[in-house]
């Protein structure tokens, strides 16, 4: 968290607001790409190596699917990004001479997605100190990289930085795993196992929904907001974005790291309804407490982490925080679609609520300028939430 208020500050002083929406979109491109390559798995390898936490073979079936489609994968990916460079910085960056921003990406792909699934792994097993040691010093490298390169070469080196960093991590990520008693390379690569593919197909869909539904919503609100607000409120609301992806890091780990391996490995409704419950006494007060602090403090927060060009995004804090402490409280039901594999559910909710968050803004944006988009997110979770306690509630209850 506090190497990625660190890269704002950077990018705020050297790319300012119009650089941040940039920045945005190429991340969602980034998003998007990733998810695609790996085959959309990674998922389903953190559920599937929690869930036979003592049935090794099963486990090495699991990885070496995994490992053989994302190798594949990502390969095939990053000759069709070189060979439509520019069509893909012209399409997300409104600018075909940023196409070598691309090239780099693709250059480094396989290593990207081999280290996201170096930690799904690492979060399966619940090797704790390894996952927690990986993401450390991946935020390090971004702060690192993204700081040296946005200070020498502006827009364009954060750009670079940002395709990069997470590639240069797999080194560390690797030399950990590599140590575990547990792991050997060869269990990554091999024989497509039947039954594992098919089970972790139900993931594909699943990630592959959400990697494309909220990139692409997120892309088409801030083209909406760019043409229609222009291009530096645009850049606040990414500010904005990323700012509550910053302080609600410490709450979305702990649901991926503890939540969603555990909610993998039970089995009873009562006890799946005991964590839940857990989930709301802790997690939620918790983004509450965050949210408030922060609107308390924004005046301070906008003059420290970023810089007084974005003192106009001031107006979205308030809806913005209520949005985000809706939405931790409808992510403790719906991390359970993942946990055990809900696939119509998710898809269907991922979809209908995207395409929902773009037309609220639309409307609300109309209505109400830039605070509109923050108001949009805070009804579409809202809305969000009581599906998912109806459709949680219904799910469970005809289990038991």
């Amino acid at each position: 968290m506090i190497t990625l208020l660190g890269i704002n500050k950077v990018l705020a002083i050297y790319v300012g607001p119009s650089g941040y929406a940039a920045l945005g979109q190429f991340q969602n491109a980034v998003q998007m790409i990733t998810t695609i390559a790996s085959g959309a798995i990674n998922t389903g390898v953190t559920k599937y190596t929690a869930e036979y936490y003592d049935e090794q073979e099963k486990q090495y079936a699991v990885w070496r699917t995994a490992g053989t489609v994302s190798l594949l994968g990502s390969l095939i990916m990053a000759a069709v990004i070189i060979v439509f460079n520019r069509t893909l910085a012209g399409l997300f960056l409104k600018d075909e001479s940023l196409g070598s921003v691309f090239v780099w990406f693709s250059v480094t792909l396989v290593f990207f997605v081999f280290n996201t699934l170096f930690l799904a792994i690492l979060n399966g097993k619940k090797e704790i100190y390894r996952y927690v040691t990986a993401n450390i010093a991946g935020s390090l490298f971004a702060l690192a990289i993204t700081t040296i390169m946005t200070i020498q070469l502006g827009l364009y080196g954060a750009l670079v930085a940002l395709a990069i960093y997470q590639s240069l991590t797999f080194f560390v990520t690797l030399s950990l795993i590599y140590k575990a008693s547990w792991f050997k390379l060869k269990f990554l690569i091999g024989r497509i196992d039947r039954q594992a593919a098919k089970k972790l197909a139900k993931f594909t869909a699943m990630a592959l929904t959400g990697a494309l539904c909220v990139p692409l919503s997120h892309i088409l609100i801030r083209n909406h907001i760019g043409e229609n607000l222009g291009w530096d409120a645009a850049g606040h609301w990414e500010a904005m974005w990323r700012l509550s992806a910053a302080y609600l890091m410490l709450v979305t780990t702990t649901l991926s790291v503890y939540y969603l391996p555990k909610l993998s490995e039970l089995k009873c409704p009562a006890e799946i309804k005991k964590e839940i419950l857990g989930g709301y006494k802790v997690i939620l007060p918790s983004a509450a407490l965050f949210g408030l602090l922060i609107y308390y403090f924004r005046d301070l927060i906008i003059h420290l982490l970023f810089s007084e060009e974005f003192s106009e995004m001031e107006v979205l804090f308030a809806w913005q925080l209520v949005g985000d402490t809706l939405k931790i409280g409808s992510w403790i039901l719906s991390y359970l679609m993942l946990g055990k594999a809900m696939m119509k559910l998710f898809i269907v909710s991922e979809v209908s609520f995207s395409i929902l968050f773009f037309v609220l803004t639309v409307i609300l944006s109309d209505l109400y300028s830039l605070e509109g988009v923050a108001i949009a997110h805070a009804v579409n979770y809202f809305l969000y939430w009581v599906i998912m306690i109806f459709a949680i509630g219904y799910s469970l209850n005809r289990v038991s």
